[in-house]
């Protein structure tokens, strides 16, 4: 008999809401495995073009597990050490920086910020509370970071995991295919290609253009003599993952840094807006539509959404999360929205309802339905006299044993 779709939907959102309270009950157990998880699905692709490429499966897992951990590791002894120091530095140089803006707009436009002893005392205090607590602030922020780097859960459990996830990639995908519902196995794996085809056009595409944005804003700053210019060009790259967001930060970062350090040299300043111009101009002209090209994108305000919700449920792991199930959830809605255009809710027309089930006619030929009767008569009367027979014989043998 068939389950009906209710019932089927009820039990999967159970197994999903289960799922779900697992994942905030482990917490930072799991997240060595969800990065593990992570890593391998980004590098699947690339072991299978080096499979098509003549090498085995071991072999492709072998060469890209060299080359990330190199990488790794010159990020870490090379990239690393300069971004925790100019981080440091610019946190400390702030409050600095805000004191001679607040003296600027003061001395050239006084009308501009009101002097009522409510916002003095304000800004006062912010500027103080910046000055007193910058040192620690950066040392808790950075150690946290440092620390979380070098736990052994990260740095031991997510290569090993992501190497043997991406040795058995292909069987695990197929393992789990053959365990998908039988009736629904086919939208499933249509939703499941739509969602990967949003979140890896979204973190591949978006991590090239990273690297490529990093690397000018990075090496342009520093040529420009910036202070502070190397960390402020990697953490504009990076949060240009969110449309608009990373140019906004790290250009006004920018241009403030070059007020404080190029005051009187326009030319310079000029120069620091060039290159943010410059990098959203090609970043939305030919990176974004030639590497990102037609996937799925996801919004702004869906990701921000996805980034403050999942980090409030679930933490540091709900950050790491955020991403793929804001791809999930987009194209679960999507699917949905199609369905209820299709529904009776929108349409205001009542579905015909499914056809019952079908009466199967027997065509035999004639007078076999009356041959088979007779051949029932005549076993049940064949039993009921071998019964009668039984029957007298134990009554026979009971008067004997009596006589």
């Amino acid at each position: 008999m068939r389950i009906p779709v209710r019932k089927q939907v009820m039990w999967w959102g159970i197994a999903a809401l289960t799922l779900l309270v697992t994942l905030w009950l482990l917490g930072q157990a799991v997240l060595p495995f969800i990065l593990g998880a992570g890593i391998a699905y980004l590098l699947d692709p690339l072991a299978d073009r080096l499979e098509r490429a003549g090498l085995s499966r071991t072999m492709s897992v072998v060469v890209i597990t060299f080359a990330v951990v190199l990488a790794f590791v010159a990020i870490v002894l090379l990239v690393m050490p300069i971004l925790v120091r100019q981080a440091t530095a610019l946190i400390e140089t702030a409050p600095e920086m805000i004191s001679q803006a607040r003296g600027f707009l003061d001395t050239r436009f006084p009308n501009l910020i009101p002097q009522g002893d409510g916002l003095q005392q304000t800004l006062t205090d912010l500027q103080a509370t910046m000055g007193d607590q910058a040192a620690r602030l950066a040392s808790t922020v950075l150690g946290s970071v440092t620390g979380v780097l070098g736990t052994v859960a990260l740095l031991v459990i997510v290569p090993v995991v992501a190497f043997y996830l991406l040795l058995d990639w292909d069987h695990l995908v197929a393992a789990i295919d053959d365990l998908l519902p039988r009736e629904h196995a086919a939208t499933i794996r249509q939703l499941a290609a739509e969602i990967d085809d949003a979140l890896s056009g979204f973190l591949r595409g978006q991590g090239v253009v990273i690297a490529i944005l990093g690397t000018w804003y990075a090496l342009a700053l520093m040529l420009v003599g910036l202070p502070f210019g190397f960390f402020i060009g990697i953490m504009a790259a990076v949060l240009s993952f969110i449309p608009y967001v990373g140019v906004l930060i790290g250009g006004a970062t920018a241009i403030g840094v070059a007020l404080f350090s190029f005051w009187g040299d326009p030319l310079w300043i000029g120069a620091v807006v060039a290159i943010f111009a410059l990098g959203q101009i090609v970043e939305g002209n030919y990176l974004q539509p030639k590497i990102v090209g037609g996937h799925v994108g996801l919004h702004p305000v869906w990701l921000l959404l996805a980034l403050s919700v999942f980090g409030a449920l679930f933490g540091f792991v709900g950050l790491v999360m955020a991403v793929p199930m804001a791809a999930a959830l987009g194209v679960l809605a999507r699917f949905l929205i199609a369905r209820y255009r299709e529904s009776s809710l929108f349409t205001g027309q009542a579905l015909p309802a499914e056809p019952s089930q079908p009466i199967l006619v027997e065509m035999v030929p004639a007078g076999t339905v009356a041959a088979r009767m007779r051949t029932a008569r005549m076993d049940a009367d064949r039993a009921r006299s071998q019964q009668q027979i039984e029957a007298m014989q134990e009554n026979l043998a009971r008067r004997d044993l009596q006589g």
